[in-house]
């Protein structure tokens, strides 16, 4: 269903489009005979404004078009002049990435925009800083090509081009541009399999951890703390003392998105039970720390220093843990020991913040602190006993 609420606007799906008919005497120079872009908005009064702004511009693009036309000459109606006045209305690369980023950006870290552009800015080496309408299929094998000669693993093009194909979409649709994607029907061939990451064993986990009670330092309640609750780097490096809930007859932490710090899935909002060196490390690192955030050396206001700590920590768990193994692989760990005591495999994803597949995962509040702890406690009692 359709409603019209304005001359040029245009509600559908819950958001305003803006919806123009071209003059017919600028079509074939403009490109199109109907202007159309996604305002990205439901509100109506946001919609009008916008609409005024367009207008505004598009009137002074055709004011321009009028004027070359007042020179025109049959010989400029050739299918060079034809396709220099389809490209008239195209950004550039640099200019559609800068856009996406405005729009993007508020909602990713700084990672996010370092990666785009530098993806973007792979492209541009390869092709030119050409516009959107200059696109076509032979410039996305050429880009294909170029990144594998920089010796790129398939997995590595793969992500550019996945990178690359969002922010061309996006201004294929913010430009209100009649253009198909050309990234997103390249062949990428599968290349080699990634190696699948390992657990470490438990006795290895329990001898880091009492290693980690003996130096009994920043890195080291940051490493216990991730072995016992199998949170993702970023996750726990971006916890405050505020997330930190000890005075509790079940004590425990909260997973949350942060300004400084995003979440990678809505599933990763949760909430872990404190046992063992888990609620060791979250005393120690509690009690110790200046700042509102649980490990100041790893984060701040500004974001997580992520690589920062893994590398840090990986640096110090080499010679420790088999050849192959990392931080993040305790999370591997973590996943199997909640297996060991048969812990229902929803609780498991709760727990990890992993997604849970069906619909039926979406009804209900899910499982109580309790009932998490128990899994957790059990967890920690079989481990101390078992290795």
């Amino acid at each position: 269903m359709v409603d019209q609420k304005h001359s040029y606007l245009t509600l559908k799906s819950g958001s305003y489009y803006y919806t123009r008919r071209v003059p017919k005497s600028l079509s074939l120079s403009f490109g199109k005979k109907r202007f159309v872009k996604c305002l990205h908005t439901s509100s109506h009064a946001r919609a009008e404004r916008l609409s005024i702004e367009l207008s505004s511009r598009l009137e002074n693009i055709w004011d321009r078009l009028r004027l070359d036309l007042l020179d025109f000459t049959p010989i400029q109606t050739s299918p060079q002049r034809a396709t220099l006045n389809k490209h008239y209305n195209s950004p550039k690369l640099s200019e559609v990435v800068e856009v996406y980023l405005r729009l993007k950006k508020q909602a990713r870290g700084s990672t996010f925009v370092t990666s785009t552009q530098r993806n973007i800015r792979y492209l541009i080496e390869c092709v030119g800083d050409i516009t959107l309408a200059e696109l076509h299929a032979n410039h996305a094998s050429r880009f294909r090509d170029h990144l594998t000669g920089k010796g790129l693993t398939t997995a590595s093009v793969k992500r550019i081009f996945a990178s690359v194909k969002a922010v061309v979409n996006l201004g294929i649709t913010e430009f209100g541009l009649e253009a198909q994607n050309v990234f997103a029907s390249v062949y990428l061939p599968d290349g080699e399999q990634s190696k699948a990451r390992m657990p470490i064993p438990d006795a290895t986990v329990l001898s880091i951890q009492i290693n980690c009670t003996e130096v009994d330092d920043e890195m080291r309640w940051l490493i216990a703390l991730l072995s016992e609750t199998g949170m993702r780097l970023s996750e726990a490096c971006g916890l405050t003392r505020e997330d930190i809930i000890l005075r509790d007859p079940n004590p425990h932490l909260l997973v949350r998105p942060r300004a400084w710090r995003r979440l990678k899935t809505a599933a990763s909002e949760r909430i872990i039970p404190l046992v063992g060196s888990g609620l060791w490390a979250a005393d120690r690192a509690f009690k110790c720390s200046d700042s509102e955030f649980l490990f100041p050396k790893y984060c701040n206001n500004e974001g997580v220093k992520a690589n920062s700590a893994s590398g840090a920590l990986n640096k110090w768990l080499k010679g420790r843990v088999p050849e192959g193994c990392v931080v993040h692989s305790f999370r591997h760990s973590f996943r199997d020991r909640l297996r060991a005591v048969e812990c229902p495999s929803e609780i498991i994803d709760e727990l990890g913040g992993w997604s849970t597949a069906g619909v039926g995962a979406n009804y209900g509040l899910g499982f109580n602190l309790e009932l998490k702890t128990k899994y957790m406690k059990m967890i920690a009692k079989r481990f101390y006993i078992s290795v």
